[in-house]
């Protein structure tokens, strides 16, 4: 029975590790669903569900880091290592604004790759100036924190005058990319090369500091347990709290994905399944009090686990994305036109609502 933390869901007290594992442990998903459906209607009164237009550009796979859930990347030298052109990438953008439109920061791009030692703060300073010149509709999300880390790491500055002179050069928001799990027990089994929780954390609170938002996520389903999920739902907590009593920037969204584990390192691990999946989303909205928009992941799940989601506590369907290698490197990923993410919405019984990065409403 989890009645008593229906009450403090209710009464709108603070789940704690132990209410976690217990609501891990509930036999009845369905009513973990409803619980996370009250807080989202709760924080987003309305019937709308929000999307945005963007775009994956993944412009680098040289990576020398060999985390074992990763499928995507190519270590330096190799014959399909690539650095994709700037003509490259602006073609992709050009392609995005044909369907996004020309408003300013209407549509976002996703830049993310590998850990490329031939690219230093320099190269990312110049094509984010190119992009923000040439393309005023674009909104830059993007960069991972392993990606910030070994740009400050090979450019010989801090991390904050990375952020700073990137920002500067066009750089809007970062993403919560390579979160993966925040505990670094997990961390050494699946990516030992990577940054450790705190370097993370303190990534994304510099990032707060200087003004910036970013978003969080979590892939789980590789080698970690239940408590160690809760353990980074809490992290997350704790850095938005100081976020919002420190600093100008913060969270706007969480966004939770499975592991898919095709082509990895990691293939003989047991994909999550959407029961699993639906759970952790409701949990993750009934832990996550002080982060408004909870973003599904159609991209690992597919449509209707996303649909189902939208009663599981989720507010937002994310990006249309147009492009994914990453993920679809180990043979599954889904990507999606923006009228069938309109259709999928309104056929779960919402209003689809287009918005920008910032989660402010764009006309259609």
């Amino acid at each position: 029975m989890i009645d008593d933390i229906a009450e403090k869901i209710g009464d709108g007290e603070r789940l704690s590790l132990e209410d976690g594992l217990r609501l891990f442990s509930h036999p009845n998903v369905s009513e973990l669903g409803m619980l996370a459906d009250q807080v989202r209607w709760e924080k987003h009164p309305s019937a709308r569900v929000t999307f945005n237009i963007g775009r994956n550009i993944n412009y680098t796979n040289v990576c020398w880091v060999r985390c074992k859930f990763c499928s995507f990347y190519r270590p330096p030298g190799h014959e399909e290592g690539y650095t994709l052109p700037d003509n490259e990438i602006f073609q992709k953008i050009e392609n995005l604004i044909s369907v996004g439109g020309d408003t300013p920061d209407s549509c976002e791009i996703l830049m993310q790759g590998g850990l490329n030692p031939h690219l230093k703060l320099d190269y990312y300073e110049h094509l984010f100036s190119e992009i923000s010149v040439r393309y005023p509709a674009v909104y830059i999300h993007s960069l991972s924190v392993a990606e910030i880390v070994y740009i400050a790491h090979l450019s010989k500055v801090s991390i904050e005058e990375t952020l700073v002179r990137l920002r500067a050069a066009g750089l809007q928001s970062l993403p919560g990319a390579g979160a993966e799990i925040l505990d670094d027990e997990v961390r050494e089994q699946i990516a030992d090369r990577k940054e450790t929780t705190d370097e993370w954390l303190d990534v994304h609170r510099t990032a707060h500091r200087i003004g910036m938002n970013s978003t969080a996520t979590m892939m789980f389903g590789s080698t970690e347990t239940i408590e160690h999920r809760i353990r980074h739902l809490l992290s997350v907590r704790d850095l938005q709290d100081e976020a919002h009593q420190n600093t100008n920037g913060h969270f706007t969204a969480f966004i939770a994905w499975s592991f898919q584990p095709e082509g990895t390192e990691l293939e003989g691990v047991r994909k999550a399944t959407g029961y699993d999946y639906l759970r952790t989303v409701a949990i993750s909205r009934l832990f996550l009090d002080n982060i408004k928009n909870v973003q599904a992941s159609y991209v690992t799940q597919g449509p209707k686990i996303a649909q189902i989601a939208l009663r599981y506590g989720i507010n937002d369907f994310g990006s249309t994305m147009m492009e994914e290698n990453v993920i679809s490197a180990g043979g599954v990923s889904f990507v999606m036109r923006t009228d069938e993410i309109q259709r999928l919405i309104s056929d779960a019984g919402f209003e689809p609502q287009r918005r920008n990065t910032r989660y402010e409403s764009v006309d259609a």
